[in-house]
């Protein structure tokens, strides 16, 4: 996939897998809602960003490694099968505006149909939502760039507050 394709596949899809690493030295896999978000200039790709429990297993593996393995992939006939894989070392940050920013941001993509826009607004009961799972710090959000070869990436996570975060990826060779 050239960058191009790489954005776009991305941007039509809607669920990512992030691994880390378990307690126990094992793989943890566990598939998420995403965002992409474009990239600090300077930087090429698209950013993806998830949201999950500030108090998962995947918050703490990242906590205490920050390494992640993010994949994308579509396809359930053989010969249609395609995907994406980025490595990824997350940073965790705290700030719950951008949480809540991000909680609002993926529950509108997830709002409307596979290919249609984001909604503009979410309902009321929605929105107070997302605003009281950020304000209580118990969501965490990931993402992670789209680019290419060599590209940068974002991860976020909240611990015991909201959170946002940054990590840079790189395909394998």
């Amino acid at each position: 996939m050239d960058e191009q394709e790489f954005a776009a596949f991305l941007a039509e899809e809607r669920t990512v897998t992030c691994a880390t690493a378990g307690p126990r030295g094992w793989p943890h896999l566990m598939p998420l809602w995403y965002v992409l978000r474009a990239a600090p200039d300077g930087e090429s790709g698209p950013r993806l960003w998830a949201w999950t429990y500030a108090v998962s297993q995947k918050v703490r593996n990242l906590e205490r490694d920050p390494r992640a393995t993010l994949q994308v992939e579509a396809g359930e006939e053989y010969q249609l099968l395609r995907g994406v894989m980025l490595e990824c070392e997350a940073i965790i940050h705290r700030e719950r505006e951008a949480v809540g920013a991000l909680g609002h941001e993926i529950f509108a993509r997830y709002a409307t149909p596979r290919g249609q826009p984001p909604v503009d607004e979410l309902p009321a009961e929605v929105s107070d939502m997302v605003d009281k799972q950020a304000a209580s710090g118990s969501r965490w959000s990931s993402s992670s760039n789209a680019g290419h070869h060599g590209t940068t990436a974002s991860s976020a996570a909240s611990t015991e507050a909201p959170a946002a975060g940054g990590a840079s990826p790189r395909l394998p060779g």
